[in-house]
C-alpha cells in the first residue's frame, strides 16, 4: 500500500490509536493471516466463525507488521475501529483517489466481471500488462467485499495498472465494489447460471415471478458498466458481442465500447450502432493437444496466438484481455506473445498435470462448478484426450446454487459426459447446506447411466470416498477430470491423485 502514518490511517478509517506511535509509517500490504504479514504492513484482525484474529495480533507484530487493524484492544500497536471490513474498504478507496486515471501515481483500475471466465481473463490481462508497467492483479478469486480491498492495498506508488476481478452473488454487490475501487475500464464477459439461486433469492418473490433468472443476473452484472465514467472522460466498456444480455449493456453506459467476439457472423453489425469497428476477434481457431490456436485480429493488425490453457472456451477470455490491452495502446504482436506465454496462474482452473509412474493425466478444475463451466471442462478434457484416443474418467461434484432447475441442469451434464464418451464417472454429493439440495448428483448419475449404458457411474458422499472410488477406476494413460463446487474440497482429490496415485 502507499505509505501512511498510523495517525493518517486512523483518520481515514475513523478509528482510534491504541498503544501506537501516531507517526509510525505503514508501507506494506494488509494480511488476514499472521503468517502472511510483510515487514511494515498491516494485520487485519477479524472475528471469524472459527478463528479470532485478535488472538494473533501480537504474533503478527512480532513477525513484522507495523500495527493491527482491530475491533477491540489487543496487546499490540493498533487502530481500533467498529468494523474491520468497512475500515479496509475505506482505506482502499482512499488509496485509489478516484482510481480512474494513472496520473499522479494513481493506478488505472480495470474491473472484470461475468458469470464465468473472470479469473482466467484477469490472469491473462495481468500477464500482458506486467510486461508494460508495474501491475497488481487479484490473487486467485479474491473478488468479494473483503478480497477486493486487500488487492487494492497491495498496490503502491509505483503501480500503474490495477486489475480487479469483481464477483457478484446478488444485486448491489458490484455497485459496492465499484464504490471502493471506481474503474476506468470495465469488462463484462458473460451472463450465465453461476450462483443463480442467490440472485433469485436476493430479488424477492415479486421479481422472480416476472423475470427470467438470467435477466436478474444481467441486471447485477450491468452495475459495472454503469459505474464507468463517460467516454469523454476516458471510460471504456469492454463487452462480449456474442452474449445478447451483455450486448444490451452498451445502452446502460456512456463509456466508449470496445467489443470482442468469436462469432464472425456478427461482423460489424452489433452494438446498437456504437463503435462498430472496434472489434477484437479470433479467426482460424483450432485445438492442439486440447489448447487453442488462433489468429488474433485487432484494428491494428493480426498475430498468431498459441494459448497455454486448456479448452476452446479460453479464446473468449483471451479476446477480452486482448481488447483491454489493445485499448491501452499495446501492439497486437506484443499482446499475442504475452497470451501465448501465459499458463494457468490460479489454482484448480483446468490445471493439467501428468503422473510419471503411469502417465495418468489429471485435470484439476475443482475451484467451482455451474452448468457453463462444467460443460466447458468436459469438452476441454475430452479434446485433450481425443488426440491420443485416451480414456476419460470424471470426478464431478454437485453444482452450487442452481435453485429449482438444479436437477435438470445436472441431468444435462450427465448426458453430455455420456455423449462425449467418458468411460467412468464418480459423482460427488455436495455438503448439507442451503445451496446444495441433493437432487443434483442423483440426476447427473441417472442421466449418465441412461445415456451411456456401458459407462461406469458411481456415487460418493464426499471427497475422501470419491478418491477411493476413482483410484479403483483409473488405468494407465487415462485422463481424469476433477470438477466441482469449491465447498466439496475436490482439489484435494486432484492433489492426491498427482501426489500419491
Amino acid at each position: 500500500m502507499k505509505a501512511l502514518t498510523l495517525s493518517d490511517i486512523a483518520e481515514i478509517v475513523g478509528g482510534e490509536l491504541h498503544l501506537a506511535d501516531p507517526l509510525l509509517v505503514v508501507r506494506g500490504s494488509v494480511a488476514l493471516d499472521s503468517r502472511d504479514v510483510v515487514p511494515g504492513g498491516l494485520f487485519a484482525a477479524f472475528d471469524g466463525a472459527q478463528v479470532d484474529g485478535h488472538k494473533f495480533a501480537a504474533a503478527a507484530v512480532a513477525a513484522g507488521a507495523s500495527a493491527v487493524l482491530a475491533s477491540r484492544p489487543v496487546p499490540a500497536p493498533a487502530v481500533l475501529v467498529p468494523d474491520v471490513r468497512a475500515a479496509l474498504a475505506r482505506l482502499a478507496h482512499h488509496q485509489l483517489a478516484d482510481g480512474r486515471t494513472a496520473a499522479d501515481g494513481d493506478p488505472l483500475v480495470i474491473g472484470i466481471t461475468g458469470s464465468f471466465g473472470k479469473t482466467t481473463t484477469k490472469d491473462l490481462l495481468a500477464a500482458i500488462l506486467e510486461n508494460e508497467a508495474p501491475t497488481v492483479g487479484t490473487a486467485g478469486s479474491f473478488n468479494n467485499e473483503l478480497g477486493l480491498p486487500l488487492t487494492v492495498l497491495r498496490a503502491d506508488e509505483a503501480t500503474r495498472y490495477l486489475v480487479l476481478e469483481m464477483g457478484a452473488a446478488r444485486a448491489g454487490d458490484l455497485s459496492y465494489l465499484t464504490s471502493i475501487a471506481p474503474p476506468r475500464i470495465g469488462v463484462v464477459l458473460a451472463v450465465g447460471n453461476a450462483h443463480v439461486e442467490t440472485f433469485v433469492a436476493g430479488a424477492g418473490p415479486d421479481a422472480v415471478t416476472t423475470s427470467d433468472p438470467l435477466d436478474l443476473v444481467a441486471e447485477a452484472k450491468a452495475e459495472l458498466v454503469q459505474a464507468l465514467p463517460a467516454g469523454s472522460a476516458g471510460g471504456v466498456a469492454v463487452l462480449n458481442a456474442d452474449d445478447p444480455r451483455v450486448v444490451a449493456m452498451a445502452a446502460q453506459t456512456d463509456a466508449e465500447v470496445v467489443w470482442f467476439s468469436r462469432d464472425h457472423a456478427h461482423g460489424d453489425d452489433h452494438g446498437h450502432g456504437r463503435d462498430r469497428q472496434t472489434v477484437i476477434s479470433a479467426v482460424d481457431e483450432r485445438l492442439m493437444q486440447g489448447k487453442p490456436v488462433f489468429t488474433l485480429k485487432t484494428p491494428d493488425g493480426e498475430a498468431l496466438v498459441h494459448l497455454s490453457l486448456l479448452g476452446s472456451h479460453q479464446v473468449g477470455n483471451a479476446l477480452a484481455a486482448a481488447a483491454v490491452a489493445w485499448k491501452l495502446g499495446i501492439g497486437t504482436d506484443r499482446i499475442a506473445a504475452a497470451l501465448s506465454a501465459t499458463g494457468p496462474r490460479s489454482d484448480s482452473r483446468l490445471a493439467v498435470r501428468t503422473r510419471d509412474t503411469d502417465k495418468v493425466t489429471v485435470v484439476d478444475d475443482a475451484y467451482n462448478a455451474f452448468p457453463e463451466s462444467m460443460a466447458a471442462a468436459l469438452y476441454a478434457t475430452w479434446a485433450l484426450a481425443a488426440d491420443d484416443s485416451r480414456r476419460v474418467v470424471g470426478v464431478l461434484g454437485e453444482m452450487v446454487a442452481q435453485g429449482a432447475d438444479s436437477a435438470a441442469r445436472h441431468r444435462q451434464i450427465g448426458t453430455l459426459a455420456a455423449d462425449l464418451g467418458f468411460a467412468a464417472l464418480v459423482v460427488v454429493d455436495g455438503p448439507d447446506t442451503e445451496f446444495y439440495d441433493g437432487t443434483g448428483p442423483v440426476a447427473l448419475a441417472d442421466a449418465a447411466r441412461e445415456r451411456g449404458p456401458g459407462m461406469v457411474v458411481q456415487r460418493a458422499r464426499d471427497a475422501d470416498e470419491a478418491l477411493a472410488l476413482v483410484r479403483e477406476l483409473i488405468r494407465p494413460d487415462d485422463v481424469v477430470l476433477v470438477k466441482g463446487s469449491h465447498d466439496l474440497g475436490l482439489n484435494a482429490v486432484a492433489e492426491a491423485l498427482i501426489g500419491g496415485g
